[in-house]
């Protein structure tokens, strides 16, 4: 059926991603990753369809005679360490991440947290043909709600091998989406002064104008509070992009760049290893070797950094997009532990943010997102090849072009680096006219 995609399934909701569906993925993922007394853990973020959504998935589970903990509004990191701190079978997290508000997702995570492999996708897709006679009686799965759930994630990244924070202002967009709470506790606790913004989330608001997606808010507010950082989260939480006391950003790159060098020194990078995708900067390659720090090189998408992560056994990977993961203290990017371990190093060497990321300087670069009614037909058309190959002659070697379907949206990504600013944006926007005119 292909219902999975590279973050679990992912649409619009009530039209795409159905009650139904939700209710059949549920009771699917129940029979296939549960058990007759088994746990299941279900948790959203704050979207007005979550609400519907959480209801029909609980109802699956219930329904295979596997019961169900509620942990409620919480970042997706919270919902995958919450699935091994509870010893349950299976994780869900009801959410389209950096989505506007009408998309939703259901994400599912296997015992421990970790996410599914494709096999174990495959497998809940076959369960949805099949039909099981289901419990009665004593047997149906039984719904509670885990009071606890914020306060044990909170104990979690408080764990986080951080210094104090004291003297730290920061400035935290929380996008109206799961981290609107546990975000600014975590930086409170570890001793930041925190000014929060986008946190009042209403289930229409979710990273309407704000978060890791629109840094204008966060860079205004930072100039605004005259404040040491900024940091901008998605509606799930997952992600963490910066801004420095100027208002200048700091990607995903460049804070990847920062935790490396500081877990080289510390003796805590794997094998000296970093691992990222295709899209990261070649800026980032060059400051690693300047570093002594090989980079492992993945397909576009976490699950493939995570796969990387976890074949290799190394302690640090992510993406451009500030999708970082430390698996030695969550099995998927956490936004909240990527933000305190930049504050932290902030604290340890003394220094500003910006002095922290001068290490690296990207190569001028130029990201165009082209809607398209079938992406994966749109990125093969013979004439978009045929502009993409028109301009890694131009380039000769002096920058690069990456053209790619989006892995949750109708979408086909165009990104080139170049020598200048100007010669990406040009070269860019001229495939981007063609895949827009296929």
């Amino acid at each position: 059926m292909g219902l999975f995609g590279t973050d679990g399934v992912r649409g619009v909701a009530n039209a795409d991603l159905t009650a139904e569906l939700a209710m059949a993925l549920g009771a699917a993922a129940a029979r296939s990753l549960g058990h007759r007394s088994a746990v299941a853990i279900v948790g959203r973020d704050p979207r007005a369809s979550g609400e519907m959504l959480e209801a029909a998935v609980v109802a699956g589970i219930a329904a295979e005679g596997v019961d169900v903990l509620r942990v409620g509004v919480l970042p997706t990191p919270a919902v995958a360490y919450l699935t091994g701190a509870y010893g349950a079978a299976f994780g869900v997290m009801i959410s389209a991440s950096h989505n506007p508000m009408p998309d939703n997702g259901i994400k599912i995570f296997g015992v421990g947290g970790h996410k599914l492999d494709d096999v174990a996708e495959a497998a809940i897709e076959a369960q949805l043909e099949t039909t099981a006679v289901r419990p009665t009686g004593a047997g149906i799965g039984r719904v509670r709600d885990a009071a606890d759930a914020l306060d044990r994630y909170l104990h979690h990244v408080g764990t986080a091998d951080i210094h104090s924070l004291d003297g730290l202002t920061v400035v935290v967009d929380c996008a109206h989406g799961a981290a609107s709470d546990a975000a600014p506790l975590a930086y409170r606790e570890a001793g930041a002064h925190v000014i929060d913004i986008n946190a009042d989330p209403d289930g229409l608001n979710i990273n309407d104008g704000c978060g890791s997606t629109h840094l204008g808010p966060v860079q205004a507010a930072v100039r605004a509070h005259n404040a040491h950082l900024g940091l901008a989260h998605d509606g799930d939480a997952d992600r963490c992009l910066a801004v420095d006391a100027d208002g200048n950003v700091i990607d995903g790159d460049v804070i990847m760049v920062v935790l490396a060098k500081a877990m080289a020194e510390a003796g805590e990078l794997t094998d000296n290893t970093l691992v990222t995708t295709v899209m990261s900067n070649q800026g980032l390659h060059i400051a690693m070797r300047a570093a002594g720090i090989d980079v492992k090189v993945t397909a576009v998408g976490d699950r493939y950094v995570l796969e990387e992560l976890r074949a290799g056994q190394f302690a640090l990977g992510g993406e451009q997009s500030g999708h970082i993961v430390l698996p030695s203290l969550a099995t998927t990017g956490d936004g909240i532990v990527t933000g305190l371990r930049l504050m932290s190093r902030m604290a340890q060497t003394g220094q500003s943010l910006a002095e922290l990321a001068s290490a690296m300087r990207g190569l001028p670069q130029t990201l165009i997102n082209v809607p398209v009614s079938d992406k994966q037909a749109v990125a093969q058309a013979p004439q978009v090849l045929a502009a993409v190959a028109e301009v890694e002659s131009e380039l000769a070697g002096n920058g690069r072009i990456l053209l790619r379907p989006s892995g949750t949206e109708q979408l086909v990504r165009v990104m080139v680096e170049a020598g200048e600013q100007s010669i990406a944006q040009r070269l860019a926007e001229r495939v981007a006219q063609v895949v827009g005119a296929v």
